[in-house]
């Protein structure tokens, strides 16, 4: 069983930077599949960005190409979303979820476990 724990989230400005943290507990994580998504009010949730386990592989949804950037760290069981150059359509509530075998990167029920989520607020 994985334990997944987002941090990071906050209240920033247009243009600023964040910083989000998926720390995991329990299972190999290192080998899962790591995704970012993101839900915003009334809207349904969408892919952000997505890891691979050992292979190291990335894919980003479309809104956030150039601008985000997803990394992680096995030694400290942790991947990260870089964003920069934010806007205020990024604002959301962003989760991170994983799964050992992942098909289809982008959807959400390729992955078991997820985290509570982190709010991101971007003013304009």
């Amino acid at each position: 069983q994985v334990q997944l724990v987002e941090s990071g989230g906050g209240l920033v400005q247009a243009g600023d930077s964040l910083r989000l943290s998926c720390t995991a507990s329990g299972g190999t994580f290192s080998t899962y599949v790591v995704g970012w998504f993101r839900q915003a009010p009334g809207k349904e949730r969408e892919f952000v960005a997505g890891i691979g386990g050992t292979a190291y592989l990335t894919t980003y949804g479309d809104s956030v190409k150039g601008r985000f950037t997803i990394s992680r760290d096995n030694a400290k069981n942790t991947v990260y979303l870089q964003m920069s150059y934010l806007k205020p359509e990024d604002t959301a509530v962003y989760y991170c979820a994983a799964n050992p075998v992942v098909r289809t990167i982008k959807e959400t029920y390729e992955y078991a476990y997820w985290g509570q989520g982190t709010q991101v607020t971007v003013s304009s």
